[in-house]
């Protein structure tokens, strides 16, 4: 009999809930632990600060899915985990012990890193569903007095699509609302270039991006660091390509997004030879920590080294695909400890991709994620909206059924026409 823990149900702690309990065998108990028992579709966010979805059209109430599934959950989340007693200690003062542990907290924001940054301070996010609505609130204020917009990320970021969706978003929504002639708009990013994305780009998304800003007249900084906020005005550093500061820059503004910096949560954060310095997860290629075996890790929260050096640090980005092919293999490589087997699935952490723009997008495959690729393909048109409002419905309906399919992997790849492309390998025995 054994006890498996799940951190984290947000997309990847939800798809390896669904995935694990699949494969346990009847003796076998699982455990989710969580802040709250809601799940949120996060890619719909961008739509929610604009007033195109409400929360609960995005929102699924765990509690009972779960209890159908016989998934036990813990909604007090996590205070402090405990690796060499291998027990996690939670905020109601409970403790859960467990046989293995599966970490997909997500990430945390780190907006403290820049002064006056993210809700609390003077810029508008939509990393959370709260920080969403707060942000259409905002949006309602911008219409009633309109101004220049600023939607951009801050340095160390790893997730720049939510970004480039987003300022697309507004740009359509304003246009909708006959509004975008009184808004200028600006898109500053730490990328070295327009549609870098952390990835060096995909295909040709450094020129399908240009062309689309271009087209929206949105005017954009690259190689840029966010060094403060106050209201209504930001700073931000240009750097030039050996590091050294090219110009300074201070942006007005009515209203602003910008992506905040990731780091790992607070319960994992610090413990030595589990996480890195910024606390993310350290993993082999199986998913597993080498310090710690009986715990592995699935999605924003495991380490990724950069692409390379750049001017102003970026992150690697982990998108959905990539998050779906470690939740798979986890699932497999603890079903095969449980029979006494060694684990040999292996994640290939391809990404599948749909930016949406609101009445169009940019779709975008790479395999694997990072470079030399033996795919490197991007296309722009209006099904990529179409397809992306079809994939939220179909994402939101499965979880709501407690399914254990591979979403991406059934869905996304059936959207794009491609058959080949698979979440995950095996090593030969």
């Amino acid at each position: 009999m054994a006890h498996i823990v799940i951190l984290g149900a947000g997309l990847g702690g939800v798809i390896m809930a669904y995935e694990m309990k699949a494969r346990l065998r009847k003796e076998d108990s699982l455990t989710v632990v969580n802040l709250g028992s809601t799940y949120t579709f996060v890619p719909s966010n961008p739509w929610v600060a604009v007033g195109w979805r409400k929360a609960e059209e995005v929102s699924v109430e765990l509690a009972p899915v779960f209890a159908k599934r016989g998934i036990a959950l813990r909604p007090e989340g996590a205070r402090r985990l405990y690796p060499q007693e291998k027990r996690l200690e939670l905020n109601s003062g409970d403790s859960l012990t467990y046989d293995y542990l599966v970490i997909a907290t997500g990430p945390d924001l780190a907006f403290d890193e820049v002064p006056g940054l993210g809700p609390a301070g003077h810029t508008q996010s939509v990393c959370q569903l709260e920080h969403a609505l707060e942000a259409s609130e905002a949006f309602e204020r911008l219409k009633a007095a309109p101004g220049p917009i600023i939607v951009g990320a801050a340095a160390g970021a790893s997730c720049f699509g939510p970004a480039y969706e987003f300022a697309f978003v507004l740009d359509a929504a304003l246009r909708k609302a006959k509004m975008r002639d009184q808004v200028p708009m600006t898109f500053v990013t730490p990328e070295p270039y327009i549609g870098h994305l952390g990835l060096d780009g995909v295909g040709d998304t450094k020129g399908m991006l240009e062309s689309a800003l271009r087209h929206r007249h949105i005017k954009w900084l690259t190689n840029a660091k966010v060094t403060g906020v106050e209201a209504g005005r930001m700073t931000a550093e240009e750097y030039a390509e050996d590091g050294t500061v090219k110009a300074n820059h201070e942006l007005p503004f009515a209203y602003s997004m910008i992506l905040p910096a990731f780091r790992g949560v607070a319960a994992i954060r610090g413990i030595e030879g589990l996480v890195n310095p910024r606390g993310f997860v350290l993993i082999d290629k199986h998913q597993r920590n080498p310090a710690f075996p009986e715990i592995f890790a699935i999605g924003v929260c495991v380490a990724i080294p950069p692409m390379g050096k750049t001017a102003v640090p970026v992150g690697v980005p982990k998108t959905g695909f990539m998050i779906e092919s470690m939740s798979t293999a986890v699932a497999e490589n603890i079903e095969a400890l449980l029979k006494g087997k060694a684990p040999d699935a292996v994640a290939t952490w391809n990404a599948v991709c749909l930016a949406d723009f609101g009445d169009g997008g940019i779709a975008f495959v790479a395999q694997p994620q990072l470079p030399p690729r033996n795919v490197n393909w991007s296309s722009k048109g209006a099904w990529v909206h179409t397809a992306k409002v079809g994939f939220e419905k179909y994402f939101l309906h499965k979880v709501r059924a407690g399914r254990a399919e591979t979403f991406y992997e059934k869905f996304t790849l059936d959207i794009l026409g491609i058959r080949k492309l698979k979440a995950v390998h095996h090593e030969p025995s």
